[in-house]
């Protein structure tokens, strides 16, 4: 099935292995919780035991520079995506509460981003990623 919208996620390149599994899972949650209608149905298996749903379609996951995740997230907020952030500092804090001060406590300009999560058309999310690669 192919899909109008697309789910991506940018990764800055630099991070250790960990990181940037769960960076793309703290991402991918976050679009989830805002977007609800990227989440598909609850499965269950032949036994008849239940499990949560998936989000319904892809996501692709994409690499980054520090620079590079600077023109992206630009290039997502001046085509009015709401996008999904997690920042360098953000590997300190345990708990949501502080991530938000911590968030909070930069401008736009000054956020260290590491990772960068976007749903939308999937022609604008083509040319806000315009340049990048796969994560690999």
């Amino acid at each position: 099935m192919m899909y109008d919208t697309k789910i991506a996620v940018v990764i800055r390149k630099d991070l250790l292995d960990w990181q940037k599994v769960n960076v793309t899972a703290f991402l991918s949650g976050g679009l989830a919780g805002f977007y609800p209608e990227i989440v598909g149905e609850p499965y269950k298996d032949a036994s008849a035991v239940l499990y949560t749903p998936l989000l319904r379609q892809p996501v692709f996951v994409y690499g980054a520079e520090a620079t590079e995740m600077m023109r992206t997230h630009q290039r997502a907020l001046s085509r009015n995506i709401r996008v999904a952030v997690y920042t360098e500092p953000l590997f300190k804090t345990n708990n949501d509460n502080d991530n938000r001060a911590s968030v909070a406590s930069f401008t736009t300009d000054k956020l260290d981003l590491v990772g960068i999560g976007m749903y939308a058309d999937g022609k604008t999310i083509d040319k806000v990623v315009n340049g990048l690669k796969f994560l690999g």
